[in-house]
């Protein structure tokens, strides 16, 4: 597949700022294609916001964060990373979204990770579409203020489109985690819908008492979508309509190194940075920071995904009713945890996923962790 008849080159060369910068580094659609076969990540640049209300900024999101990540210190470890370039629109919206799947779906065939930069944030749409090429159920984490399911088929689109996900047929998605909402932001009927579907939700504060509680439901996605509205106007001046409520800079970066260190995780989103709010480039600079430590996250992943390697240590819980034992895994390096989930009423059928250490002791206090619960159900 020729990817290039797809991208639009870069204007011009974004100065490296030095032999360290991260710049240097890069593989950059300027006059040659870069070999996305060959690289671990690729950057693809995204200029839609037809499913916006507000319309397109008057700046390109993508080069404007591209002057920041790219004048950023190389980390320690290697950086395979190619900048593909600015996707070209489809002629409808709908367009996008397809030309969006068969590029995702063609760096997933060949293990390259993509990460979509600038754009509305109902173009997770096209990246999640992708994943239907892989026949398997995957998992999707969204980052974000509110929870995008509107029951209007005239509203734009970035405000029902977790709506359209969640109702794709065929269905092959098996958990989702939504993170980062705030509850004054998200109707009553909408948070109960997604606990009737047995999906994990975390709300902002949750998040601010302790990040780390993020951290599973970030280690259980196949790809993660994250809106940027998620984070405070004071410290993000980058979105429309501005709120003086939300993540800081560090914790959305923190969210954005756990996604990077997940070994499943395949692509990552960050859509609806609108340059033409930030007038002295701080949102910029953040979005470039995020970006950096997910690919630092990256380059820092452990492969543990072994769980009868000599890597972990096995805990069986004793219960006193059905189930009789829960099995959890720890990972003896970075001290993670997981914990296995086999269904009641298929005992063939199990699932080992990401628990938090918390989890662990209630399952020794003689209680079933909520996580424990919500798998059970999706698991039939």
């Amino acid at each position: 597949m020729n990817l290039a008849l797809f991208f639009d080159s870069l204007a011009d060369e974004v100065p490296a700022r030095g032999a360290t910068a991260l710049g240097a580094h890069v593989g950059r659609f300027v006059d040659t294609f870069p070999d996305w076969r060959a690289a671990d990540l690729a950057l693809i640049g995204l200029n839609e916001w037809r499913g916006s209300a507000a319309g397109a900024p008057a700046l390109p999101a993508a080069d404007t964060v591209r002057e920041r990540f790219y004048a950023l210190q190389r980390g320690a470890g290697p950086c395979r990373l190619v900048d593909l370039g600015n996707l070209r629109n489809g002629l409808t919206l709908e367009d996008t979204y397809l030309r969006l799947r068969e590029i995702v779906a063609a760096l997933l065939e060949h293990n390259t990770v993509p990460i979509l930069l600038g754009g509305s944030h109902d173009l997770d749409i096209g990246q999640f579409l992708a994943y239907e090429t892989l026949e398997r159920p995957v998992s999707l984490t969204c980052i974000d203020a509110r929870v995008d399911m509107v029951e209007d088929d005239d509203a734009p689109a970035e405000a029902n489109h977790l709506r359209r996900v969640l109702m794709h047929e065929p269905n092959f998605l098996f958990n989702f985690g939504q993170l980062g909402h705030q509850q004054y932001l998200v109707p009553t009927s909408v948070l109960a819908a997604l606990e009737k579907l047995h999906f994990e939700t975390l709300r902002l504060g949750q998040i601010r008492d302790d990040v780390r509680q993020a951290e599973p439901l970030l280690r259980q996605a196949d790809l993660v979508s994250f809106d940027l509205a998620a984070l405070r106007w004071p410290e993000f001046p980058g979105y429309s309509p501005a709120s003086p409520f939300g993540l800081t800079a560090e914790e959305a970066a923190q969210l954005c190194w756990y996604a990077g260190h997940n070994d499943l995780l395949t692509s990552i989103g960050l859509y609806g940075y609108r340059p033409d709010h930030d007038q002295h480039g701080l949102a910029a600079a953040t979005v470039a920071t995020m970006l950096w430590y997910f690919v630092e996250g990256y380059y820092h992943r452990r492969h543990e995904t072994d769980f009868q390697s000599r890597r972990f240590i096995r805990y069986a819980v004793g219960l006193p009713g059905n189930p009789a034992k829960l099995v959890f895994y720890k990972a003896k390096r970075t001290e993670k945890w997981w914990m296995e989930v086999e269904s009641l009423a298929d005992h063939a059928v199990r699932r080992i996923v990401p628990c938090s250490y918390q989890d662990y002791l209630r399952a020794a206090q003689g209680d079933l962790p909520n996580r424990w619960i919500l798998t059970q159900a999706l698991l039939g």
